[in-house]
């Protein structure tokens, strides 16, 4: 099987990739959030903003790891073929 042929099979499936970038964003969007209370001595609104932003990173953890998973079952189907 051609090399450009693996690499194209072996990647990531780009809804999945696509809804975990944007929850990695939405993470990265709520710890400035989380910042920008703290500098404003809302202590509360930050510590709710980071606990957003960790929801969001587990998220985020959780897709890229099922797209992992899928693009690992399909490579192995190819190398068996």
């Amino acid at each position: 099987m051609a090399a450009s042929k693996v690499a194209e099979d072996n990647e990531m499936p780009t809804t999945q990739h696509s809804a975990a970038a944007e929850r990695h964003l939405q993470a990265a969007h709520a710890h400035e959030a989380a910042a920008a209370s703290h500098n404003q001595n809302d202590h509360m609104g930050a510590h709710e903003q980071s606990l957003l932003a960790m929801e969001h990173a587990r998220e985020a953890h959780r897709l890229s790891e099922e797209a992992a998973a899928k693009v690992a079952k399909v490579s192995k189907e190819l190398e068996s073929r």
